[in-house]
């Protein structure tokens, strides 16, 4: 029989994550009849788009509310077909809130669900863990510590790997230089103060100033960001603005100063010794730290269990400490510097080898029978 699967991404992040799966599951099923909640990319990995996901996916609390009937209509669209049983198994990626009630919709309908990218409810709401036990069949990971946690809840998790490391090697440095057009010799600073304009507004002054100072202090002799289409970077002075790919200025630096998130994992990959700083509305820190259950903020820390990199947080994103703690890191000589590099070695080996796309269609192929 041939297989029918619904994967849904609702997402760009996700959309894309979905479409590397819907490729190794086209490998393994060329016959496979696959259809989507999703955007462009699983379109073009061959996936049907029944629900394009640029109809309701918005950023940010107030924008989704109008979005929230859509999202309502469209879960129960989906149920329907569910109770139809025009589907043989659920892949759900990522965007927890809405595929925590198509999870429900499936599991009231006898349709298996394979969960893609968990909810981080090890770091906000863990006892939410307990709704997604009864619903999701199977828990498809990305880090390699969440095997365990949501063992503790009664969920078969299984580690596939980061899909960042699918990404294929890092430039070397100089070829990295040359394709940024950055001077072959001195040291380099990488900024990363986020994608999104509220990050990047309560970020780039404070990196923009500590950048600045250990320009002119001859720390470092180049300053590159990694800025995005439209982000806007107030009185650069000499720092330079990269709006490409974020791989080749990690590449291209000795060290960097950036924003909490994936950009995290993505300098460890590369090599790169790192500060973590973040700034929120003091009312979201209020609020997170009574929430949160982690010891640290940067993934880096939590998958090594232990404060590979420096985190800066609210009121210590200031000038010094971020020239502090940024400055021995532009030494690759400097105990700090041989340290961590360590660190980030041993996180490289935890994070593993790629293939994380084609170890989820595995799994799905053992649900499918």
């Amino acid at each position: 029989m041939t297989p029918r699967i619904f994967i849904s991404a609702g997402e760009p992040s996700g959309d894309l994550h979905a479409s590397h799966v819907a490729r190794a599951l086209k490998d393994r099923f060329p016959d496979l009849t696959l259809e989507a909640f999703g955007g462009p990319h699983l379109q073009e990995a061959g996936a049907v788009i029944r629900y394009p996901m640029a109809e309701y996916t918005v950023m940010g609390l107030a924008e989704m509310l109008p979005k929230i009937p859509a999202h309502f209509r469209l879960l129960r669209s989906v149920e329907k077909r569910f109770r139809a049983g025009e589907f043989d198994l659920a892949i759900l990626v990522d965007y927890p809130g809405f595929h925590l009630w198509l999870a429900e919709s499936a599991h009231r309908a006898g349709v298996k669900v394979l969960y893609y990218i968990a909810p981080q409810l090890w770091a906000w709401r863990p006892e939410r863990a307990r709704r997604f036990a009864p619903v999701v069949d199977r828990l498809a990971v990305i880090l390699p510590f969440e095997e365990r946690f949501f063992a503790t809840v009664g969920m078969r998790a299984e580690y596939v790997g980061h899909p960042l490391v699918d990404r294929g090697p890092i430039a070397d440095r100089g070829a990295a230089r040359a394709g940024l057009g950055l001077p072959p010799n001195g040291r380099v600073l990488a900024l990363f103060p986020g994608s999104r304009h509220q990050e990047i507004e309560r970020l780039w002054p404070a990196f923009r100033d500590a950048a600045l100072t250990l320009l002119a202090e001859g720390a470092c002799q180049t300053v590159v960001v990694a800025g995005t289409a439209d982000g806007v970077y107030e009185d650069p002075g000499p720092i330079r603005i990269s709006r490409g790919d974020p791989q080749s200025v990690f590449a291209a630096a000795n060290a960097a100063l950036a924003k909490s998130g994936t950009t995290t994992l993505e300098a460890a990959l590369a090599d790169t010794p790192m500060v973590v700083a973040y700034r929120v509305h003091p009312f979201t820190s209020w609020v997170a730290r009574r929430l949160m259950t982690v010891k640290w903020i940067s993934l880096v820390n939590l998958i090594a269990d232990a404060p590979v990199v420096d985190e800066l947080l609210q009121g210590d994103v200031n000038l010094a400490r971020l020239v502090e703690a940024v400055r021995p890191l532009l030494d690759p000589d400097d105990p700090k510097t041989i340290a961590q590099r360590a660190g980030l070695k041993r996180v490289r080996e935890l994070v593993g080898g790629p293939g994380a796309a084609a170890r989820v269609a595995a799994i799905a192929a053992e649900m499918l029978g």
